[in-house]
């Protein structure tokens, strides 16, 4: 990672086909106005994610790179239906892993996610590891055995995420700094109910290094005006 790297990722969770991921990034690249230091991310589902990838190089886009939403806790191998991280080198440089979905619907558990980001780690793709309250301090130290620079820390409280009501600017700088204090040298993107009207304010919180979007990124002009805030926030 280069210094001080900002951040805006964009979750587009189980939506969008191909043309339509396609249609999304046709209309944001027209919107959104790159800037120095800045890497868009978009995870789309796994179904577009090599198609993407073939277009995004096809039309020669500058700092924006593609997340994969999950991958195997294995390597390659017999495990029916997983995704090996070894799998995605060609079409991903990160993956997203241990979202709050995931814990909540796949009932994935610390000792999973410590394996998937070693996975990811060892494949050369930067997870961007979600960590959600009340169970953050676990959470972190479950990664304390991960030796590398190459790992973004996504904070979003749980409770935004289901009530759709941002954590407050004050209490969001509170979580950041304990979370530096854990580890250090990992950048820290927050996520949770994210709106056009609110990126500036979460964006210029001290320690965040960017903004972790979901359900407000499926519009490319809203998404645009969320990456544009960060843009313009350093």
């Amino acid at each position: 990672m280069t210094a001080n790297p900002r951040y805006v990722i964009a979750n587009w969770k189980s939506y969008k086909r191909f043309e339509d991921a396609k249609k999304w990034l046709d209309e944001f690249t027209e919107i959104y106005s790159p800037a120095k230091g800045l890497q868009v991310v978009i995870a789309p589902t796994f179904l577009s994610l090599e198609k993407l990838a073939d277009y995004i190089n096809k039309l020669d886009l500058q700092n924006i790179s593609l997340a994969a939403q999950d991958v195997s806790p294995f390597p390659k191998g017999s495990y029916t239906g997983a995704i090996a991280a070894d799998l995605l080198k060609d079409m991903a440089q990160y993956v997203i892993v241990g979202h709050t979905e995931r814990k909540r619907y796949f009932h994935e558990t610390n000792h999973d996610i410590g394996n998937k980001v070693l996975e990811t780690v060892d494949a050369g793709l930067v997870p961007i590891v979600c960590i959600d309250k009340p169970y953050a301090m676990s959470q972190l130290t479950a990664l304390n055995d991960i030796d590398t620079d190459d790992v973004i820390l996504a904070y979003g409280p749980a409770d935004a995420l289901t009530s759709r009501i941002p954590e407050s600017p004050e209490k969001v700088r509170e979580a950041v700094e304990f979370i530096s204090q854990v580890h250090p040298k990992w950048p820290i993107v927050y996520g949770g109910a994210l709106q056009p009207d609110n990126a500036a304010a979460y964006s210029r919180i001290p320690g965040v290094s960017g903004l972790f979007s979901g359900s407000a990124s499926l519009e490319a002009k809203d998404a645009a005006s969320i990456f544009n805030a960060v843009a313009g926030s350093f």
